[in-house]
């Protein structure tokens, strides 16, 4: 745990979600679709993408509703978005580039993010295999 409380795979599920969003939001503009958050296999997708791996079901549940109940992120109906107070942490770091991106935002939400929440946000074992089966179908599809 860092000195404020925050968790690596905190940061490392709070950067998913930025660039899950931000590639959502891409496709939609691109559409001219109306944007509706990053799914949670886009979350995995981006969270695979940064670290070679996807989180578990426990810690994806535990650093979303830690997310989530600092006011970060928003999750509803298992689509994900950056809330302001999330694009302000986001816009307010030092930037490092994608490769060290994990580590300076857990740096910075230790330093400035206050302390961990924590939402009422439940992930069933179903809606999460249902995400891991779409990713691993998109990476069969090659998208």
């Amino acid at each position: 745990m860092g000195a404020g409380g925050w968790q690596w795979n905190d940061a490392w599920i709070f950067v998913s979600a930025v660039i899950a969003e931000r590639l959502e939001r891409d496709r939609a503009q691109h559409a001219a679709l109306p944007m509706v958050g990053a799914s949670l296999a886009d979350l995995l997708a981006a969270a695979d993408f940064l670290h070679h791996s996807i989180p578990n079901r426990a810690e994806l549940e535990e650093s979303v509703r830690r997310l989530a109940g600092a006011g970060l992120i928003v999750v509803e109906d298992d689509l994900v978005e950056v809330a302001p107070a999330g694009e302000q942490l986001w816009r307010g770091r030092p930037f490092s580039g994608l490769s060290s991106a994990v580590m300076t935002l857990q740096t910075q939400l230790n330093r400035s993010a206050g302390a961990p929440g924590d939402a009422d946000w439940a992930l069933d074992e179903q809606a999460y295999a249902q995400a891991v089966r779409e990713y691993r179908h998109r990476l069969a599809d090659d998208r």
